[in-house]
């Protein structure tokens, strides 16, 4: 299987989904009058994988029902638009597929032109968040500590930084940065959320110190954690970031599997072993569809001498990078250091990498 292509990151433009070929023509000139170009799809399915990411999804009145059919997640600025005697959008079917507004045409015409042109200012160099997510290609292969390290470096670099602890079976990420008796909101608190976050509200309940900023899990009950609160703070993260880094579970959710959407690039940390390489193929085929920029990153020692690029060939996927072993870290994750915290050995340096990646630019200086 030949190696995947990358894909450009994604750029969060607004996402039409109708298959209405004169309404359509409508929206199109609206954006076009608004300044924003727009991504288009015809239905549910075609729209799943750019749900998530778009900052504005407008869904045509002849596609309300199947996207309710299709169970698509609730998410933060969804708007039920159609034409004034063609299939005009209610109120009842846009509170069922989560919209917040109802708009019709041509009454909303000034409105969603004012909305379009929001959206031209969060495309690509306006200061939107980037966002890595990184997942473990088996149990046990790490991931927590890069993103860990990713949240840290960016943080040491001046970067205003979200580190999202998605995985609620994972002990918590406020123990891999040894933060866990750092006061502030945890996802239970956030659990009933389903519209917009104000994200310096956001910032300030969070647990943090300098310009990085956690949403981890507590020690009570396990709670489920609703895609829409996830849309939610990914969203606000998004507008009051600069990076925002994702700690995924292997077994995606449909909240895990929004922020997957939302990522810019996503990370799939794998052993440099067999059967670690056999269980990575499992994930990244059930990731692979949700982001178009997912690479593997190796993790030694290879006890049977499999290389890098094996592993990242059996898997289709581009190598990333590298890992080689670091004894020190676990010993200082037991004592409460952050991964990477000095900004020294291999952890560190790959950090660095894949972040002046992402960011396109290298990194300011640290602190």
């Amino acid at each position: 299987m030949p190696p995947r292509t990358p894909l450009p990151p994604h750029h969060r433009l607004p996402l039409l989904v109708t298959a209405d070929g004169e309404l359509l023509d409508e929206l199109l000139r609206l954006a076009a009058a608004g300044g924003t170009e727009v991504e288009l799809a015809a239905d549910p399915a075609t729209a799943r994988a750019r749900w998530a990411p778009a900052p504005l999804v407008l869904v045509g009145a002849d596609q309300a029902q199947a996207c309710l059919r299709a169970r698509l997640p609730r998410r933060p600025r969804t708007v039920l638009v159609g034409r004034s005697g063609h299939l005009d959008p209610g109120t009842q079917v846009a509170e069922l597929i989560g919209a917040e507004h109802v708009a019709t045409l041509p009454a909303a015409e000034p409105w969603l032109v004012d909305r379009f042109a929001e959206c031209a200012g969060g495309l690509p160099g306006s200061g939107g968040a980037r966002v890595v997510a990184v997942l473990g290609g088996r149990g046990g292969a790490g991931a927590s500590v890069l993103a860990g390290g990713l949240a840290i470096t960016a943080a040491r670099a001046r970067l205003r930084t979200l580190l999202v602890d998605a995985d609620p079976l994972g002990g918590g990420l406020d123990l891999v940065l040894g933060w866990e008796q750092l006061e502030g909101l945890r996802w239970p608190g956030l659990t009933d959320t389903d519209g917009r976050v104000d994200p310096p509200s956001l910032v300030r309940a969070l647990p943090s110190r300098g310009d990085l900023v956690v949403l981890s899990w507590d020690r009570g009950d396990l709670l489920h954690l609703p895609a829409e609160a996830m849309a939610a703070t990914v969203d606000a993260a998004r507008r009051g970031r600069d990076i925002v880094v994702l700690d995924l579970p292997r077994y995606l959710d449909d909240a895990a599997v929004v922020a997957l959407q939302a990522a810019d690039r996503a990370l799939v940390v794998v052993p440099a072993e067999l059967r670690a390489t056999a269980a990575a193929a499992r994930v990244v085929a059930v990731a692979a569809p949700h982001c178009a920029d997912l690479a593997v990153i190796v993790r030694g020692p290879a006890p049977g001498r499999l290389k890098a690029g094996e592993v990242a060939r059996a898997l289709g996927l581009p190598l990333a990078g590298t890992l080689r072993p670091e004894p020190g870290i676990c010993r200082g994750l037991e004592r409460g250091e952050a991964p990477a915290a000095a900004g020294k050995g291999p952890l560190a340096a790959l950090c660095q990498r894949i972040l002046d990646e992402l960011t396109g630019v290298p990194a300011r200086g640290a602190a």
